[in-house]
């Protein structure tokens, strides 16, 4: 069972390093979601069995077409790491990419050639199954136009064995706001699910203030946290911030996924945001993505943070 593994266990079956794990509710009981069009077996959390485990991976910021001294082997992370996860004995249902899947620029043509370029490496993926996000590098420049080519809606919903996903858009807006019309679609999905069921909510950007002096904020995000608050079991997984960062509004974790591409600073540490600079002894520090396991069974989740394998 996937939940039984140590930590020994799991970096032998992933070839790579771990960071910090812990364990966090997830889910309420005795609850069934509703059936919509990318449901993948709901099932009443109450009663699910070992069938209904799973675990998904969260792959951020990779920001493919990226140059610079920050990360000289910027060419290489992304490929690096779809192996590693080939590699592996076990295969997550799905992945997800929350954002800036490629590095901004004010070249239309480049923006498409880098999306396309970024589709074929992760195409070579063994989990066929993948959810795909923009962040603003990707489509604040053209409102998401040149992404939606790409990869279709900016924001939807779907279901997989008992916990109900969404993908919300804070990033085509280049005020950084969700805005009113998908807040009224929020409001409409959310009218399906029950308020005790599981609900998983994928950004680029962080949905609560965590400091918008550095861009690291919604503008609209609370009007967004203020539906959620209406649920009892909310997570948001997001992007963006290019490190670890956990925090809680009301009853909703918020947990941030580290970059692919290069590490920034902490909020406020240091005079003005800049990337954390290259490490050539340690190239794959700071970098990583993450590993999240549900257990239906008894509605907790475990959080494991990946390292990028260092050679």
């Amino acid at each position: 069972m996937l939940q039984s593994l140590d930590r020994r266990q799991f970096m032998r079956v992933f070839g790579v390093g771990t960071g910090v794990i812990f364990a966090s509710r997830l889910a309420g009981a005795n609850v069934r979601l509703p059936s919509q069009g990318d449901t993948q077996g709901s099932a009443a959390a109450g009663s699910a069995t070992a069938k209904d485990e799973f675990f998904f991976l969260q792959l951020s910021d990779t920001h493919w077409g990226y140059q610079g001294a920050a990360n000289p082997e910027a060419d290489k992370t992304l490929k690096k790491v779809v192996k590693g996860i080939n590699d592996s004995e076990l295969q997550p249902d799905f992945i997800v990419f929350t954002g800036d899947l490629t590095h901004t620029t004010d070249d239309p043509d480049l923006r498409r050639k880098r999306l396309g370029e970024f589709k074929e490496i992760v195409g070579g993926l063994k989990t066929k199954t993948l959810k795909f996000m923009p962040g603003e590098h990707d489509a604040s420049l053209d409102k998401g136009k040149a992404y939606q080519e790409f990869f279709g809606a900016t924001h939807y919903s779907f279901d997989h064995k008992g916990i109900h996903f969404i993908a919300l858009d804070n990033v085509s807006d280049p005020g950084a706001s969700v805005g009113d019309e998908q807040i009224d679609w929020l409001k409409s999905d959310l009218a399906k699910v029950e308020r005790e069921a599981p609900i998983v909510v994928l950004t680029h950007r962080p949905l609560f203030d965590l400091y918008p002096q550095w861009d690291w904020s919604t503008r609209d995000g609370a009007k967004v946290v203020d539906e959620l608050q209406k649920h009892e079991n909310v997570t948001v997984f997001y992007g963006h911030i290019h490190q670890e960062n956990h925090h809680t509004t009301g009853r909703i974790e918020h947990h941030s996924a580290k970059s692919l591409i290069f590490p920034l600073p902490a909020p406020g540490s240091v005079p003005k945001k800049a990337p954390v600079a290259w490490d050539a002894e340690h190239p794959s520090r700071g970098l990583g993505y993450r590993r999240v396991a549900p257990r239906a069974a008894d509605l907790t989740k475990r959080v494991a943070e990946l390292d990028v394998p260092a050679s």
